[in-house]
């Protein structure tokens, strides 16, 4: 069972309080930090992420197993364990990203 756990937004502007993570090319802000749980994304050029990713608001879900939700979809980004703690992948459906987050 999928649990709605944040949505991400694209924007054009390095927002206040974004980190960057070097190893995917992306600026993140922090969701606990957001009443309304938006994650605000700016990419820089060279992000190995998909450009699909890079353009469209996504949607998370905290899920069982990413191994389970990936069989058969569109694998957009394989899957990346963050820490001990967090694994995320995310995959294509209705025409929009999901990220999928495997909370341990």
């Amino acid at each position: 069972m999928r649990v709605l756990h944040h949505v991400g937004i694209i924007t054009s502007e390095k927002k206040e309080g974004a980190a960057y993570n070097e190893y995917l090319g992306v600026w993140l802000t922090d969701i606990g930090q957001s009443p309304n749980k938006i994650e605000w994304l700016k990419f820089e050029p060279g992000s190995i992420m998909h450009e699909l990713i890079q353009k469209e608001t996504h949607l998370a879900y905290i899920v069982p197993s990413i191994e389970e939700e990936l069989k058969g979809k569109n694998v957009l980004f394989p899957p990346l364990v963050c820490n001990e703690n967090l694994t995320i992948a995310f995959i294509e459906e209705e025409g929009i990203p999901l990220e999928l987050m495997e909370v341990k």
